[in-house]
C-alpha cells in the first residue's frame, strides 16, 4: 500500500497522526471556551449590550446596510470580471502597443493597496479635479480597478498554461487568434481557474468593508456607529459579532452559489462548452 510519491503510514504513523489531531482539536476548542469565558465575564453577552439590536430602526438599517453592501459587491464584481478579461486579453496581443500598456495598467493597480485607491479616489481626485462623487462610486471604482487587475493575471495565467498545440492547432483549421482564444482557450482557463476566480470574488466581497474608511454606509460603518453608542453600554463586540455573522452568511452563499456555476460549467450547461478537438 505506497504511492509513487510517498509511502502510506503505518500503524504508528496513523496512531501519531490522531493524536496530534486530538491535540490540535483539543488546543483549538480550548481557545475558544477561554474567548467565550473572557466575554462573558466582561459581559459582552449581557441583555445590555444587545439591547440597541432589538429595536426595529436599527435592524431595518443593518438591512440597508447589507444591501449596500451587495450592491457595491455586484457592481464591482461584474466590472471586474470584464476588466479582467479585456486586460488578459490585451496583454496576450501580438501587439506591442496593445500588450504593453495592458501590463503597466494590470501592474499598477494591482500593487496599489485597495485602501489607499479609494482615499484617493473619493478624497484626492476630487481635489484634484475640481468634481464630486458619492463614496458609492469611490469604492465601486476602487474594487473595480484592484480586482479587475488580480483577475487579468489570473485569466493569462489559465490560458498560457494551456498546451500550446491548441492554439496552434485552432490557427491550422482556419480560426483566428480572436475566434482562438473565444472559442478554445478562454472557456478552458475560465473553467480551470474559477476556483480562483471564485476566491478572489469572495475577496472583493469581504473588500466591500473598507468603504467604511470613505463613508460608504455599508455594513462596517453601520457596526461601527452602533458600537460606539454610549447610551448602550458602547456594544463595540456584539456590533462586530453581528457584521461577522453577515459577512460569514454573505460568503458562505457566495461560495455555494460559485460551487453550483463551477458543476453547471463543467457538465456544459453555462455556454462554456468543452472545445471539440481539432
Amino acid at each position: 500500500m505506497s504511492s509513487v510519491l510517498y509511502d502510506a503510514p503505518g500503524p504508528k504513523a496513523r496512531v501519531r497522526h490522531r493524536a496530534v489531531g486530538v491535540v490540535g482539536t483539543a488546543i483549538v476548542i480550548g481557545v475558544l471556551v477561554f474567548v467565550v469565558g473572557q466575554l462573558a465575564a466582561t459581559g459582552q453577552f449581557s441583555e445590555a449590550k444587545w439591547k440597541i439590536f432589538s429595536f426595529p430602526l436599527v435592524q431595518q438599517t443593518i438591512l440597508q446596510a447589507t444591501g449596500a453592501t451587495l450592491s457595491a459587491f455586484g457592481v464591482a464584481g461584474v466590472g471586474s470580471l470584464a476588466l479582467g478579461l479585456v486586460l488578459a486579453i490585451g496583454r496576450l496581443s501580438d501587439r506591442q502597443w496593445i500588450s504593453t500598456p495592458c501590463h503597466w495598467f494590470t501592474e499598477l493597480f494591482r500593487a496599489v493597496p485597495l485602501l489607499v485607491m479609494m482615499m484617493m479616489i473619493y478624497y484626492g481626485l476630487p481635489a484634484l479635479l475640481g468634481v464630486s462623487w458619492p463614496p458609492y462610486a469611490a469604492v465601486v471604482i476602487a474594487l473595480v480597478l484592484y480586482n479587475g487587475s488580480v483577475l487579468a493575471e489570473v485569466f493569462r495565467s489559465g490560458v498560457e498554461a494551456l498546451p500550446r498545440g491548441q492554439r496552434e492547432a485552432g490557427v491550422a483549421v482556419g480560426l483566428s487568434k480572436s475566434q482562438v482564444m473565444v472559442n478554445i482557450l478562454l472557456p478552458q482557463a475560465i473553467r480551470s481557474m474559477l476556483p480562483v476566480i471564485i476566491s478572489q470574488m469572495v475577496v472583493a466581497l469581504k473588500d466591500t468593508a473598507l468603504g467604511f474608511i470613505v463613508t460608504y454606509n455599508e455594513i462596517l460603518f453601520q457596526a461601527k456607529y452602533f458600537g460606539s453608542q454610549a447610551q448602550y453600554g458602547s456594544p463595540i463586540i456584539p456590533s462586530a459579532i453581528v457584521a461577522g455573522v453577515l459577512y460569514v452568511g454573505m460568503c458562505l452563499v457566495l461560495s455555494g452559489l460559485a460551487k453550483l456555476a463551477e458543476l453547471h460549467l463543467r457538465s456544459g450547461r453555462l455556454g462554456l462548452k468543452r472545445p471539440r478537438p481539432v
